[in-house]
């Protein structure tokens, strides 16, 4: 009873795509793609940009002001 075959995984494919559609379900699965892509590049982004001091952490350079 607890166990999940591949009869019961089957006909659960099946009510999901009469439920949504194929074409929805490829949108679905395209959008998805592309959420996880831009958030491993953003990961990516941000452990490259950890590496290099931020220019505001930079030593600013001495301004002398005369009258």
């Amino acid at each position: 009873m607890g166990e999940i075959s591949i009869t019961k995984l089957l006909v659960i494919a099946a009510l999901v795509v009469l439920l949504f559609g194929t074409k929805k379900l490829r949108t679905l699965g395209g959008d998805l793609g592309a959420a996880i892509k831009g958030f491993k590049k953003a990961m990516n982004d941000d452990d490259t940009g950890a590496k290099t001091p931020a220019a505001s952490e930079a030593p600013a350079e001495r301004l002398s002001h005369k009258e």
